[in-house]
């Protein structure tokens, strides 16, 4: 039965050309080297050396074991890095959402309910959690429409969030149509929201800002407008004497559903 750890040497064998430098690299004895070579040979039931008078190097049977030697070493550590991925993902709930309102809610749940289990999750756009669903490399998606096999989560609505001084803040509701033009504040992994304001909102360019606290300064600073939801009350928002106006939009109001693998 061949060893992995002696064709882990005889291929450094082939590299450094010596058995005194695998000796070293190996931090063994070169005897120990020299019968290992020796277990390889019996293990192929075939010369692998020509050894002459102090010297011994690889014959042309040996050079085609190296190539082997290499293959089935990388597939070992293939395996190795399988099993363990497997294993981890016995342990590991992976979530991919649209959103993260939703995310943010049912990362509480899985927290409560399994706690012994390690969560991964993913911000992404809609499609990307369908084709996790579909491939199964996912354990719950959470999309903003309902699925097969999905149940309702949560409701979220969009707002738009002006100072008392900006032109829009005499406005009760307000439609994309209206603030299309307008320039805004906006934060990063947003998933499908980012999408769809961009889409209903062509003309306006947007401030792209990913550090919470960064943006959070900004909007006490700026008086561009931003969005908020009536689901996220982030508690240092709450005095920035900001108002907000509901987006009437049927876009805008969205229900969430979520979606177990079993």
């Amino acid at each position: 039965m061949l060893d992995l750890y002696e064709l882990k040497q005889f291929a450094a064998f082939a590299d450094l050309g010596t058995l005194s430098k695998v000796a070293e690299e190996f931090h063994l004895s070169t005897p120990s080297i020299t019968r290992s070579m020796q277990n390889l040979e019996e293990s192929f039931g075939v010369k692998l050396f020509s050894r002459g008078k102090n010297r011994i190097e690889l014959n042309e049977t040996g050079k085609a074991a190296v190539g082997y030697a290499r293959k089935l070493l990388q597939e070992a550590d293939r395996a190795v890095e399988q099993v363990r991925a497997f294993d981890l993902r016995q342990k590991t709930i992976v979530v991919r959402s649209c959103a993260p309102a939703p995310l943010w809610e049912l990362l509480k749940k899985l927290n409560h309910t399994d706690p012994g289990k390690m969560i991964s999750s993913t911000i992404c756009q809609n499609e990307e959690v369908l084709v996790s669903l579909g491939e199964k490399s996912c354990d719950i998606g959470i999309l903003p429409f309902p699925v097969e096999g999905a149940y309702e989560f949560i409701k979220e609505n969009l707002f738009v969030s002006v100072p008392p001084e900006h032109e829009l803040a005499r406005q009760k509701e307000l439609t994309f149509e209206e603030i299309n033009g307008f320039n805004f504040l906006l934060r990063t992994e947003l998933g499908f929201w980012d999408t769809m304001c961009r889409e209903k909102m062509s003309a306006s360019k947007f401030l792209v800002q990913t550090d919470t606290e960064a943006f959070n300064e900004l909007v006490r600073a700026s008086s561009l407008p931003c969005f908020m939801t009536d689901y996220i009350q982030e508690t240092e928002m709450e005095d920035c004497g900001r108002i907000r106006i509901p987006i009437t939009d049927p876009e805008a109001k969205v229900t969430f559903y979520v979606k177990e693998l079993s």
